[in-house]
């Protein structure tokens, strides 16, 4: 435990903290922030369609370099 020998001391620790309090409130409201963004209808739609299309990208280039055709087949 610390030990103070002024008041002066102890004033200047308390000013310290109570701004650690105001900064980690800020950085709190900023990353509700950032989840809300990152939760947003449109940013998830975007995010699935990107996925998708970057595995259709991927699965073409593995066909491709494998020689891997696609087979239709039709039923008469």
């Amino acid at each position: 435990m610390k030990q103070y020998s002024s008041f002066e001391e102890i004033d200047r620790d308390l000013k310290i903290l109570k701004l650690q309090t105001q900064i980690d409130k800020e950085e709190i409201k900023l990353t509700i922030e950032e989840v809300k963004d990152s939760l947003s209808p449109i940013r998830v739609v975007g995010n699935a369609v990107g996925a998708i299309m970057q595995k259709a990208i991927v699965l073409k280039a593995v066909a491709k370099i494998f020689g891997v055709k696609r087979v239709v087949t039709s039923s008469k």
